[in-house]
């Protein structure tokens, strides 16, 4: 049986690392098989949620799109996006430059098709949250 750490802290609170709570666990007869991490693995401050606030034609590439995202911070971001499966206003999950993604790919400006892009709007299997990877993951808009 598969459990989420945040479940047992509903119950328990400790501060020990899971490693060490695992052997702990495995001493009280608790038998622990593997320690199975989902999501981001450091650098949450570089993951955020955007909107989608322009979606137009990237100039030099049939399927890439060049949009601006609303992050927060005030100024909106350009990302260069292949997926086609959102429109202006959607709500999304964005990584920037600098974040390292649980697949252990460090993302940084780059330019495609002549274009900078200043993060990257991810699917559910790029955040290890699921397998879907056929679009990026539309979030709700509240």
């Amino acid at each position: 049986m598969r459990v989420p750490v945040s479940w047992l802290r509903d119950y328990v609170s400790f501060d020990t690392p899971l490693p060490e709570l695992g052997e702990l666990m495995s001493m009280t007869g608790t038998k622990l098989e593997a320690l199975h991490r989902r999501g981001v693995p450091r650098g949450l401050e570089l993951y955020r949620v955007g909107r989608v606030l322009t979606r137009e034609q990237h100039p030099n590439a049939d399927r890439l799109s060049l949009c601006t995202v609303d992050i927060g911070t005030g100024d909106p971001q350009q990302i260069v996006c292949g997926a086609s499966n959102f429109e202006a206003g959607a709500t999304v999950a964005v990584a920037l430059p600098g974040a390292v993604l649980p697949d252990g790919t460090e993302l940084r400006v780059a330019k495609l098709r002549g274009i900078e892009s200043h993060g990257m709007m991810l699917s559910e299997r790029e955040l290890d949250l699921g397998q879907d990877h056929a679009g990026i993951m539309l979030l709700p808009g509240d």
